[in-house]
């Protein structure tokens, strides 16, 4: 039987799913690898595809494949660091003898995956005034910052890649400009991005600020968890997670301050790229951190922050404003790319 492939490749696991054509978000079959355990890529989609007979009951022909990369793509190839991968589209089809096979970064596959999803999908966070085609906009914090948009080409959403989460941050107060003197600092560095801030990494970089220049005393456990990560960062455990757990359970002052100075930044840069956008088919917050941290960016301080724009703060108002719920909402994007490349073809 025909199939379509797509993936999400990362540093710490690829994701692999077979769907049929023509409902590309129905899985058919799916399986996780652990990335860093394989010498290359070809090598897990080899050990997917010679899998996949047996769990189907019958024999698979691929018709098209796309693959989301957790990295740049350009002219169909891609290096992932973490793994010390090159990846080209070319070679890779001449390697699985898929002919039809293309790589997109794994944020825009997130662009992709948005225009299929479902109500139960989303968290509405403000409902506005949504138009129909009017451009769409994502932004989500997660290991960094991914930030797009899509416009509607009269048939279809296309999705527009950007690099925005590198952008500069902008400080809004005395402490956050005082954050920004402090990364500087301790970083070494003369510039400090959005994605120093916004990011699992951001989080912790907070705490440290809070916890060195205010008065909040410090958790023990927190503690425990926050000096192995300083004095060991590529083994320790990361003390994101303890942190916004703490916060959820206000059990920690210190935690509650990090995720609500956190929320606050998150809310502000959201409503500057919506400013930047006018995505009133809606702005869709991506990325880990806000689907895990629900409580914290429902409270209200992230919506203030993005509505707080001056004279214009009405516009922003009228913009539909959606977490994404779906972990595999990339997946999703993948597999509806791998489609439209197999409906190019026939």
């Amino acid at each position: 039987m025909n199939y379509l492939l797509s993936g999400d490749v990362g540093g710490t696991k690829t994701l692999l799913r077979l769907a049929h054509p023509g409902s590309p978000q129905l899985a058919c079959f799916q399986q996780s690898y652990p990335s860093q355990e394989y010498p290359d890529l070809v090598a897990i989609v080899q050990k997917f595809l010679a899998a996949a007979p047996t769990q189907l009951g019958t024999q698979i022909e691929i018709d098209a494949a796309c693959l989301a990369i957790a990295g740049a793509v350009i002219d169909g190839s891609s290096y992932l660091p973490n793994l010390d991968w090159h990846l080209n589209a070319a070679k890779l089809a001449q390697a699985l003898q898929i002919p039809n096979l293309t790589l997109i970064n794994d944020f825009t596959a997130i662009g992709y995956g948005i225009t299929q999803l479902q109500p139960a999908d989303l968290h509405t966070l403000q409902t506005g005034q949504p138009r129909d085609r009017a451009p769409i906009a994502i932004i989500g914090a997660g290991t960094g910052l991914g930030q797009g948009f899509l416009i509607h080409n009269g048939t279809d959403y296309q999705v527009i890649a950007t690099e925005g989460g590198h952008t500069d941050f902008a400080a809004r107060s005395i402490q956050e400009f005082e954050l920004y003197q402090y990364i500087c600092r301790r970083k070494q560095i003369d510039r400090v991005s959005n994605e120093r801030v916004l990011s699992g990494a951001g989080i912790i970089t907070i705490y440290q600020f809070l916890r060195d220049t205010g008065d909040l005393s410090e958790n023990t456990d927190i503690a425990n968890v926050v000096q192995r990560w300083e004095s060991q960062p590529e083994t320790a455990a990361d003390p994101a997670g303890i942190i916004s757990a703490q916060a959820i359970a206000k059990t920690d002052p210190l935690a509650q301050a990090t995720m609500q100075m956190f929320g606050s930044i998150y809310g502000a840069e959201s409503g500057n790229l919506a400013l930047k956008t006018l995505p009133y088919g809606g702005l869709f917050i991506a990325g880990g951190i806000a689907a895990k941290n629900l409580p914290l960016i429902t409270d209200g301080t992230f919506m203030a922050a993005f509505n707080h724009k001056g004279r214009i703060s009405d516009l922003l108002t009228n913009i539909p404003v959606q977490i994404v719920l779906e972990p595999q909402v990339g997946l999703l994007g993948a597999a509806a790319q791998a489609e439209c490349l197999a409906r190019a073809e026939r």
